[in-house]
């Protein structure tokens, strides 16, 4: 999954996304006091729109080139800030986000957590993580074929890698609150939402 594979995957459609913000992202955000904010694998930006909207200063990054410029024309408040890397070997800012907004990201597991310690040392004293993925149960067994799931971080490993600066506010199994995207079996979420303490 680099950036070939995902800018093949945008190109190929005019719109993969609904352009609708997560709902994972609206119920947990929702009535936070807005600050800087980080949504990794941002795609077509609908997060990132919805969080500006909101009063956010947003980053708004992917690994997919053609997902950024379909973002930047559609930024209805044009303060989002688009950055091309890829979160797997570029950290961003440590201490630099009120929120670290991940949603459906997949994230390849490393015997090291590299990547994945990048995105927790993002977060501020105080700020939020928000990880939300798709439930394995839902995934019909044909779809191993193409990849191992397994391989990539959910939100309950998450959860169990968070040392004593954090605490876990939300780790659970929930009904999505918006049908799946088209020729996807998705009925639930994994969701994780975690405060740094320091």
């Amino acid at each position: 999954m680099d950036a070939q594979f995902w800018d093949e995957m945008y190109r190929s459609r005019d719109q993969v996304f609904s352009g609708a913000p997560n709902g994972v992202l609206v119920t947990e955000i929702t009535g936070l006091t807005p600050g800087r904010a980080l949504d990794v694998g941002c795609g077509e930006g609908a997060d990132a729109h919805w969080l500006a909207v909101q009063g956010w200063q947003v980053t708004g990054v992917d690994i997919s080139a053609t997902a950024l410029e379909r973002a930047a024309a559609k930024d209805p408040t044009g303060r989002v800030v688009w950055t091309r890397a890829d979160s797997a070997a570029t950290p961003p800012p440590a201490c630099a986000f009120d929120l670290v907004s991940a949603q459906y990201l997949p994230l390849r597991r490393q015997p090291d957590h590299t990547a994945l310690h990048g995105l927790l040392d993002a977060v501020a004293p105080g700020g939020t993580l928000l990880f939300a993925g798709h439930d394995l149960a839902d995934l019909p067994p044909e779809h191993a074929r193409d990849f191992d799931p397994l391989d990539y971080y959910q939100p309950d490993d998450i959860a169990r890698l968070l040392g004593h600066d954090w605490t876990v506010l939300i780790n659970e199994t929930r009904p999505r609150t918006a049908p799946a995207p088209p020729g996807t079996h998705h009925t639930h979420d994994t969701v994780l939402r975690a405060r740094r303490l320091r």
